[in-house]
C-alpha cells in the first residue's frame, strides 16, 4: 500500500464523517514500522458510530487483502466482519461467509463463532441450527462465552436441541459467573435473557426484583455497546428499559 494511496483517501475524508480517521492518519508520519492489517485495524476502530465512506472502505479491505496473501489469519475473519457490519456502505453476507470460512478452516475461533451466527440467522445461507449449534460449541468448549450463551438461546428455544429453559437459565448464570467487566458483548445481552427469564419464570421461579436487577444491569452494558457503534444493539437496549418498566409494574402490584 502506497502513500500515495493512503494520502488520497485521508485528503477525501470529511473531517464531520470522520473526524477520529482523519486526526488518525496525521498521526501517521508514515507507513515505515505498521503492518497492513494493524492499519486496517486501527482505522476500523475509528468513528464507529458513523457510517464509513465507500472509498475508505475500499482501502480497508485492500490492507486486509494484503495481509491475509501473507498468511494472516486474523486478517480473514477481521475482513469478514468488515463486509458482515458493512459499516452503512458496503454489507456483504455473501462475501463475509466466504472469509469466516477461510479463517475457520485455519482453526480461528472467532470465525468459527461468527458463522455460527451466520447459519443460525440465515444471513446469505439457509438457517440451519446444527450447523450453528456444531460452531457455538466449538467455541464454548475454548471458553468463549458469546458462545455459550448462544447454545443457551438454542436450549430456551428449542433449536436442534429438546427445548430446556432450565438449561438456558443455567447456561446464562454460568456466563455472569466466568465474564469479566469489560465483556459487553457478554453482559448486555445475558442479563437481558436473565431479566426476562425471572420476571415470566421461565425455567426458574418467578422473581420480578431479580429481573428490575437484571435489566438494569442489561441496560447499563448495552447501552455502551450501542454508543460504542454497535447499533444493531439499540432493540435489546429498548427491551432492556421496558423490562424494567415490566418488573416495577409487577412490584408495585406487592407494595403494601
Amino acid at each position: 500500500m502506497t502513500e500515495e494511496t493512503r494520502n488520497g483517501v485521508h485528503l477525501a475524508l470529511d473531517p464531520e464523517q470522520s473526524p477520529e480517521t482523519i486526526e488518525y492518519f496525521e498521526s501517521i508520519k508514515d507507513l515505515d514500522g505498521i503492518s497492513p492489517y494493524q492499519l486496517a485495524s486501527d482505522l476500523v476502530n475509528c468513528d464507529k458510530d458513523k457510517d464509513m465512506p465507500a472509498d475508505l472502505f475500499d482501502f480497508i479491505v485492500g490492507l486486509y487483502e494484503e495481509a491475509i496473501s501473507a498468511g494472516n489469519v486474523w486478517a480473514m475473519n477481521d475482513l469478514g466482519a468488515l463486509y458482515y457490519d458493512g459499516h452503512g456502505c458496503c454489507q456483504d453476507f455473501a462475501k463475509s461467509i466466504y472469509y469466516y470460512e477461510m479463517a475457520a478452516e485455519h482453526g480461528e475461533p472467532q470465525a468459527q463463532e461468527n458463522l455460527g451466527y451466520c447459519y443460525y440467522y440465515g444471513r446469505s445461507v439457509p438457517v440451519d441450527y446444527e450447523k450453528a449449534f456444531h460452531f457455538f460449541a466449538k467455541g464454548a468448549f475454548t471458553g468463549r462465552l458469546v458462545s455459550l450463551y448462544k447454545i443457551g438461546d438454542m436450549y430456551r428455544r428449542g433449536y436442534y436441541v429438546r427445548k430446556d429453559p432450565v438449561t438456558a437459565f443455567t447456561i446464562y448464570t454460568r456466563c455472569t459467573e466466568f465474564m469479566t467487566p469489560h465483556e459487553w458483548d457478554v453482559a448486555g445481552p445475558v442479563y437481558l435473557r436473565l431479566g426476562s427469564m425471572y420476571l415470566h419464570g421461565e425455567g426458574t421461579e418467578k422473581d420480578p426484583r431479580e429481573a428490575l436487577r437484571c435489566f438494569q444491569e442489561a441496560e447499563r452494558f448495552l447501552y455502551d455497546m450501542v454508543m460504542n457503534g454497535e447499533v444493531m444493539y439499540r432493540k435489546s437496549l429498548n427491551a432492556a428499559i421496558e423490562g424494567q418498566a415490566s418488573a416495577r409494574a409487577e412490584l408495585s402490584e406487592h407494595l403494601p
